[in-house]
């Protein structure tokens, strides 16, 4: 059985939940990070050096990084919807979780952890502002993307509406003004009636 060290707060280890929630694979959670504790243990850091959520074991087979994580499932379950034969379809719904990370990442930090995390008379103002245009420029793209298509991954549900789907949620669920951008919010209105979704990403922020 697959095994998964994380907690369920965790944006990335809520991707890894999620998919294998849509895969139907059976696995076991082991409560790790942030208020578990057990990731600066010598038996994790054995399995994990960076000390970080989510980390997967498979047998002897250990794989750290929520991406390497997510594309590694979805080859080994050989669904079709998420790891076709088609290289190029594959690569099309795939560059949205680099994109999650290189684009989405910087950002959600300056506004989740400062909204969320942040006691609100720590918070700086400027930080959060500038993370909420870089939120809303990237919005105006995916709009454009999802006028043209059904979801991130093509005309289906797939890889590639993981990680962006686990941070709409949340921003989706701040206490924020937020610019209209009507195709992401029909999208992301799409992903909160999957059970996976609703299970493993629909939780109160923490």
């Amino acid at each position: 059985m697959l095994t998964v060290w994380g907690r369920e707060n965790s944006t990335n280890v809520k991707k890894v939940l999620w998919l294998l929630e849509e895969l139907g694979e059976q696995y076991q959670l082991i409560n790790a990070g942030g208020q578990y504790g057990k990731n600066t243990e010598a038996s994790f850091l054995a399995l994990n050096p960076n000390g970080l959520v989510p980390c997967l074991q498979d047998g002897d087979f250990v794989l750290w990084e929520s991406n390497a994580i997510l594309r590694y499932l979805a080859e080994r379950a050989a669904q079709p919807q998420f790891w076709g034969s088609d290289a190029q379809q594959r690569a099309s719904a795939d560059k949205w979780l680099d994109w999650a990370s290189g684009t989405l990442a910087i950002p959600f930090r300056q506004v989740y952890v400062s909204l969320i995390r942040t006691p609100e008379d720590q918070r700086d103002p400027q930080v959060i502002a500038t993370g909420m245009a870089a939120f809303e420029k990237a919005w105006a793209m995916l709009d454009e993307v999802l006028a043209k298509q059904t979801w991130l991954s093509g005309e289906q549900f797939g890889l590639g509406d993981i990680p962006v789907g686990c941070l709409a949620y949340a921003w989706f669920s701040l206490d924020i003004e937020r610019l209209k951008h009507p195709h992401v919010e029909r999208w992301y209105q799409q992903l909160t009636q999957r059970p996976g979704y609703q299970q493993h990403v629909m939780i109160a922020l923490t």
